[in-house]
């Protein structure tokens, strides 16, 4: 089955990409940046993933095949609840801690509502979706 994915009008009158995320008891969203490589992401979409912790501050889920890193580079202003890919291993990371930027590490976006849901300890399936 194939999803195409929609987006969200702006204030600004633009479009913003937009994901849905359901693991466990949990559905929530992100808005990812206008960005090569978030738009390469969109363009997987639907997917069926594997989310599990890593290290004491974030989540991960490793995706089918490497991300485009064109036009990344180093970024300010990390916070638990942004949404990144981590191009040495071809993963996405949702930070619930905080974390600093990384060679290798590449911001897609935000989460929507908070980081509630990536506090949930364990390994669990993940489908992405594009927010309709």
């Amino acid at each position: 089955m194939t999803s195409v994915p929609l987006h969200a009008a702006t204030p600004g009158g633009g479009t913003a990409m937009q994901l849905r995320f359901s693991f466990d008891t949990h559905d929530f969203t992100a808005t990812l940046d206008d960005t090569p490589t978030a738009r390469d992401l969109m363009s997987m979409l639907p997917l069926d993933l594997t989310i599990e912790d890593y290290s004491t501050n974030e989540k991960i889920a490793r995706l089918p095949r490497r991300l485009t890193e064109d036009g990344s580079g180093p970024f300010r202003g990390e916070a638990p609840g942004d949404l990144c890919y981590f191009a040495p291993w071809g993963n996405l990371a949702f930070f619930y801690g905080g974390y600093g930027f990384s060679r290798g590490l590449i911001r897609l976006g935000r989460l929507n509502g908070g980081i509630g849901p990536l506090l949930t300890r364990g390994s669990f399936p993940l489908t992405v979706r594009g927010l309709a």
